[in-house]
């Protein structure tokens, strides 16, 4: 086997993604190796390209990492070489806080982040805790598979996690990464599904998707359309609008939840005596573990839920970055590397 690799890093905070050759990494005790095949490129990459959490550099970005095992370290019997996998942003959990004792490893003190606390998938092999490791069904493409570790968990496991009954309302704002994997996933779990953007010409593309009704936010009051239709026990937010979130939650049926999944830096409005009349509340769901994702990509696989994906080479994840970044994406992106 060649004794080197190709990856994409970043040498600083703000620097640029640069293609560069190393060495081939060897897993140590608890850890795996992965020969990467497809890498989703996420907004949240911004974090290791322009140093939004504590990162140790060089880094190599990349959090929705599909593959194959190809060496295992000591230690490690739960997995084999061969295997086909993937890792998402959640890398890796401590065990030991208040929050791993209860088993919400998603919410760990030292919670470890794929392309952040270590080398992440813009690269042709990548070094990962066994841990963090979900198993991909036969059958599943890792170009497909990639954007569910991240937009399709968060999604997905956000979604289940709700008290929401088959039957129930569901709406969903944006058409976007996010929402065109929300958008199915809640026609998929049984929910009256309601999409939420701009424009007439979204209409079509969000009935593909699977919703039953679409709300142009150019003709009217959002909230008042939602009412109309019996008011929502789920909004799920999945592009960050402060003024619309505020606006939403006028949307909301009894004991409704306005479910935040775009991070936005302004404030929300809130008015309280209507959250408290009747019963609802705005909560924020950050993505899933391992578990949770291995979970989603079971459903998906058994229910044709598909992430619209445009795919560029390595050697271009420059490209694939700043396309993402830009807003010229309509869906996903993602890297191959095999």
């Amino acid at each position: 086997m060649a004794r080197k690799m190709k990856a994409v890093q970043v040498r600083q905070a703000g620097g640029p993604l640069e293609l560069i050759e190393r060495d081939i990494p060897e897993p140590g005790p608890g850890q795996v190796r992965l020969a990467v095949e497809a890498c989703g490129v996420c907004h949240s990459d911004s974090l290791t390209k322009e140093g939004g959490m504590p990162i140790q550099y060089p880094r190599v970005p990349g959090h929705e990492v599909v593959g194959r095992i190809d060496r295992v370290g000591a230690g490690v019997t739960a997995w084999k070489e061969g295997q086909h996998v993937g890792v998402g942003w959640h890398g890796g959990h401590c065990g030991q806080c208040a929050a791993c004792r209860v088993g919400d490893f998603i919410t760990c003190e030292f919670e470890q982040v794929c392309g952040i606390s270590y080398d992440g998938g813009y690269a042709e092999y990548m070094i990962a805790p066994q841990d963090a490791l979900a198993r991909v069904p036969d059958g599943m493409n890792s170009q497909d598979v990639a954007p569910l570790l991240c937009a399709g968990v968060t999604t997905f496991n956000s979604l289940r996690n709700m008290d929401v009954r088959p039957g129930d309302l569901v709406a969903v704002q944006g058409i976007g990464g996010l929402g065109h994997l929300a958008i199915q996933f809640s026609r998929k779990l049984g929910y009256r599904t309601v999409a939420i953007s701009r424009g007439a010409d979204k209409r079509p593309l969000a009935l593909e998707l699977g919703a039953h009704e679409y709300v142009d936010t150019e003709q009217g009051p959002v909230a008042k359309a939602l009412q109309k239709l019996g008011g929502a026990r789920v909004i799920m937010m999945t592009a960050s609008s402060s003024r619309l979130a505020g606006e939403l939650i006028g949307g909301l049926g009894r004991n409704g939840t306005l479910l935040l999944l775009g991070a936005g830096a302004e404030p929300i409005p809130i008015q309280s005596p209507r959250l408290i009349m009747k019963r609802q509340r705005v909560q924020g769901w950050p993505s899933g573990n391992p578990q949770d994702s291995q979970d989603t990509l079971a459903f998906s696989a058994l229910s044709g839920v598909r992430s619209r994906n445009e795919v560029f080479p390595l050697d271009r994840a420059a490209d694939a970055y700043e396309r993402m970044m830009s807003n010229h994406a309509r869906f996903r992106v993602v890297l191959k590397m095999r």
